[in-house]
This record gives structure tokens, sequence and C-alpha cells, in this order.
């Protein structure tokens, strides 16, 4: 595959367009970013609605946040999800409250040792919330009275992923996968599905012997139902796979 300037910048420019979107497992954060990807090449989206069993798994309810932000007794803006997605715990369950600093300090998480950097922190499987922020600032915060918001919303909804078929001469697959759950991560995550992205040009524009089965889903859960749903062609098929992740 020779990669040229102009390709570099497209896969660049996409990665800009994508990496302030908030996704997660479940969410418009993981469509848009499907529907995105559907504009450079010819993705099938589907979905699997919350409650469904895949193997011995189940699809968790649809997460989707639209503000969050902890402010101090005088209102000012302590942490805001609007300047960084990475700053509230992913699948945070909504709340709306008033606590001290020491209750607050339960529910924040943070690095001691990048103290300028925010972590990803998560919590599909489990009803809580928190926030994430730098060592620095949290070292900073004051005893206090804070306010507490997060407007998110735990519904039943669906899981999303994408599926390209490539054909080839025989019906022997090579399968390459790729994620979308994570937020504005630019190596863990985005590289991914931007460099998948790339490829599947790539592919479709040379002679192929081989057909070629590319999907974008979220990690773990993700990968488990489309097995679940695809297992059997799969176990026939499949001559190679690989995972593309943390290429950046």
């Amino acid at each position: 595959m020779i990669q040229t300037v102009a390709e570099g910048e497209e896969m660049h420019k996409l990665a800009q367009r994508l990496f302030p979107i908030c996704r997660s497992i479940t969410g418009n954060g993981v469509r848009e970013t499907l529907r995105i990807l559907k504009e450079e090449i010819p993705l099938n989206l589907y979905e699997v609605p919350s409650g469904s069993r895949v193997f011995d798994w189940t699809i968790p309810k649809e997460w989707n946040i639209s503000e969050a932000w902890i402010k101090d007794s005088s209102g000012r803006t302590v942490i805001d999800f609007a300047e960084n997605n990475l700053h509230v715990v992913g699948y945070s369950i909504p709340i709306d409250e008033k606590l001290s600093l020491t209750e607050l300090q339960e529910h924040l998480y943070s690095l001691p040792e990048q103290p300028d950097a925010i972590p990803y922190v998560t919590t599909y499987y489990k009803e809580r919330w928190g926030f994430c922020l730098s060592h620095s600032v949290r070292e900073a915060l004051q005893e206090d009275t804070y306010q507490v918001h997060i407007n998110s919303t735990l519904t039943d909804g669906s899981l999303t992923y994408a599926e390209l078929i490539i054909p080839g001469e025989s019906d022997k697959e090579v399968f390459l996968s790729t994620y979308t759950c994570h937020p504005s991560m630019a190596n863990n995550e985005l590289s991914g599905p931007v460099v998948a992205a790339q490829l599947a040009k790539w592919i479709m524009s040379k002679p192929r012997y081989y057909t070629y089965r590319i999907v974008f889903l979220p990690e773990t859960i993700g990968s488990i139902t489309y097995i679940s749903r695809n297992i059997e062609v799969m176990k026939g098929a499949i001559i190679a796979g690989f995972n593309i992740t943390c290429v950046g």
C-alpha cells in the first residue's frame, strides 16, 4: 500500500472531524461516527436492541449525554463536559445535587503520576456517576459546596455496528475489525477506524483473490454481538483476522 501525502492529509481531516464526537459502546455518538465513515466507504449499519442476548452477555441500555459540569458556590465552572468529553465517566447516570468536597472526591478520577492528563474511565455495567480531571486541577479544589450536574439518559435503545464486505474471486475471507467506542483519544480509537477506512478504499481499488469482511464496532460487547450473529459464516469462511487499533 503506497501512502501519498494527499491520502495522509485526507486521513488527518477525517480524524479531526471524528475527534470531538462523544462515543461510547452505544448511543448517538457511535451512530454519528458511523454515518461519517459511511461517507468514505459503503458501510451497512446494524442495530441490536437493548436486552438482546449475545452468547452469555446482554446488550445494555443505550447511553446518551448532552451536558455535564461541576460548579463551585460562586458559580465558577470547575469541570465542563463541553470542553472535553473525557471529563465524564462513560455511562454516568444523571445527577443534579450539591455536595461537599469530601463527598465529591468519592466520584473523581485523576492520575497522580500524570498530573496534566485527563483519564478515561467507564461504568458500562454498573449504574454510578463520576468525573475525570487532571490531578493538578483536583489538588487545587478548595473546601466548598459544589453543584454537580450530569444530563444523561439510560434507555432501551440499541447497540450500533457497521460492516463492509468486499467480494473477491474466492469465498475465503480476510477479517478486519476496529473499534468505535472511545471518545476523544487520537491513538486508542481514532487511528483504528481512520486507517481501516483508508485500507478499505485501497482494497476496493485493487483486483483481489480473497473476500474482505471489515467491521466497525464497540470493543468487547460489539465484538461479542457481531460474532454471535455471524459465527457460522465466519467459522466456514475466515482464513485470517486482524484487529486495527492503536496504530497512530
